[in-house]
């Protein structure tokens, strides 16, 4: 049986899941590490995510991994009566279903929003989305790229010139899953107060149009439609991945203050007699004048050499790492988010602490009956 996690504010709450591939996924595995009990709803041949590998852990793809532990595994073919009449009994107990088909097929199976209000009317009925529920693409599927896509993301990802790039993770699906779990929250505390169930719903490219937001009001407000900027971002300078002797360094000088101690941590305080940098929108103006002197400038430090002095200086900077040299990270380490197993896959817990503890990752597997 799955052992109780160090913090569990959600003990006592059954949530059922029929959700595949990652958004809806995330979302019931947010409240699985924060306490409920979670019924992972599976078709005959395993939730597709399994399959998505390689690299596999424990002979599942990790995106699977990643989405589903703590949760209670069981697989039923909705097409059979009996195996229907098994999820009606799983609803009638449950306080919350995550549910991630397209529209209509859950009705199409004797399990939409109606019947399932009379089954449990106090059940909270959360629902992923592709286009949310209204307007002419409403009835179409959809995949975290074509999120990305059909919501400009990609219009403004990659370096200038190039060809549009995808965010290289599943941005859109995991925020998705993470609307849906705060709607989920905000609905427990409508029904605490009313008694009864209601319809929540979260929508990949909503998610998607609210991560571009500022770029949105920028072009609402007359700004020029956003373009690729690489590491940089249009608005500040400077600001993005600069050259040094052996490498590179994230730096982002985000205000005129900092760009005072940046200036003199690189060793050109004669930028601040230059009224062409007095300000940042000065700075963005001059972009093209002030980004070769800053190249120029960090080139002339080793990255470890040029990370201390601006640390010191209380500049913003960060080594540019792959991924497994943010396993091997000291911070990541402390941050306890990474948890290896051997005796099943390995997980990375919520990026969430309460009381200065951060909740555990559940262990695997188990008995829907338990």
């Amino acid at each position: 049986m799955t052992p109780e996690p160090l913090f569990a504010p959600l003990a006592g709450l059954r949530v059922v899941e029929l959700a595949q591939n990652l958004a809806g996924p995330w979302c019931a595995r947010i409240l699985a590490d924060l306490g409920a009990t979670v019924v992972k709803v599976e078709p005959p041949a395993g939730d597709s995510a399994r399959a998505w590998g390689p690299p596999f852990d424990h002979d599942m793809g990790t995106p699977f991994t990643v989405a589903n532990p703590g949760k209670r595994l069981l697989r039923l073919d909705l097409k059979v009566p009996e195996e229907r009449a098994r999820l009606t009994e799983l609803l009638a107990a449950a306080d919350i279903l995550v549910e991630a088909f397209r529209p209509g097929a859950l009705d199409a199976l004797g399990f939409g929003d109606e019947a399932v209000a009379e089954i449990n009317p106090r059940l909270i009925r959360a629902s992923v989305r592709a286009y949310g529920e209204r307007g002419p693409l409403a009835h179409l599927p959809g995949y975290e790229p074509l999120m990305q896509a059909h919501a400009g993301m990609m219009s403004y990802t990659g370096e200038k010139g190039g060809s549009p790039v995808r965010v290289g993770t599943s941005v859109v699906d995991l925020g998705t899953g993470m609307w849906l779990a705060i709607g989920v929250m905000a609905a427990l505390r409508e029904r605490d107060r009313t008694g009864e169930g209601m319809r929540v719903s979260a929508a990949l490219f909503d998610t998607a149009v609210s991560w571009s937001g500022y770029h949105l009001l920028g072009v609402m407000a007359g700004g020029p439609i956003p373009e690729p900027q690489g590491a940089g971002l249009s608005m500040i300078c400077p600001y993005g991945a600069y050259r040094t002797s052996d490498g590179a360094l994230m730096i982002a000088v985000g205000n005129d203050g900092l760009f005072e101690r940046f200036a003199r941590a690189v060793g050109r305080a004669d930028w601040l007699e230059d009224s062409r940098f007095a300000s940042n929108p000065d700075r963005v103006a001059c972009r093209e004048v002030l980004e070769p002197q800053v190249h120029a400038a960090t080139e002339a430090f080793t990255s470890a050499t040029l990370l201390f002095a601006l640390q010191e200086a209380g500049v913003p900077a960060a080594p540019i790492q792959d991924v497994a040299q943010v396993l091997a990270d000291p911070q990541t380490s402390a941050s306890q988010m990474v948890e290896r197993r051997t005796d099943g896959p390995s997980g990375i817990r919520l990026p969430l602490r309460f009381d200065g503890k951060r909740p555990a990752l559940p262990d695997w597997g188990g008995s829907p009956d338990e």
